[in-house]
């Protein structure tokens, strides 16, 4: 069982996964990466060739929370998106790739750049599954007066884990 991520040695970030939990990780963010495929572009050439995509946002509810509006102006929302999707769906599908690539069971070594993909990548990963589960701050209680006869019991248990790996993580790199 993973005891979560500390400072290497040599730098970077260091962890132990068992292939249980490296099976789940895979999955959970193989269902991301699916998620944030790239967007739509425009019928214009010059467009497609600028990455500039639609301008729409997500019905999705968990891609509106993964791609959460920048205004509360419509207006400028719709703008700000048009220019601004395409790069962070290839941003967070590098991350998830990163992820893909680098998760293996036994002991892990990520350097800085591998380590902050992870961290973008879990942050990802509990967004989505938060907002399927329709997390709030009470999870904790939740968790505790929920019976592991709960289906939602394992999916909880996972966010919850997800939480641990993403500060240990964060409290490895600081």
């Amino acid at each position: 069982m993973s005891t979560g991520f500390v400072t290497g040695v040599r730098g970077g970030v260091v962890a132990t996964f068992d292939a249980a939990e490296v099976s789940i990780l895979r999955s959970l963010v193989t269902q991301v990466l699916d998620l944030v495929e790239p967007g739509t572009t425009g019928e214009d050439p010059l467009e497609r060739a600028l990455g500039i995509g639609s301008a729409e946002a997500p019905s999705d509810p968990v891609l509106a929370r993964l791609f959460p509006s920048a205004y509360e102006d419509d207006e400028q929302a719709t703008e700000f998106r048009r220019y601004t999707e395409a790069t962070l769906r290839d941003a967070k599908r590098a991350d998830a790739q990163t992820m893909l690539d680098t998760a293996q069971p036994g002991r892990l070594e990520l350097n800085d750049d591998q380590a902050q993909a992870w961290l973008r990548s879990l942050n990802d990963i509990r967004l989505a599954l938060g907002v399927r589960l329709g997390v709030t701050e009470e999870i904790h209680e939740e968790i505790a007066n929920m019976s592991q006869e709960d289906p939602r019991y394992p999916a909880y248990v996972t966010y919850d884990w997800l939480t641990y790996l993403q500060d240990t993580l964060v409290r490895a790199l600081w």
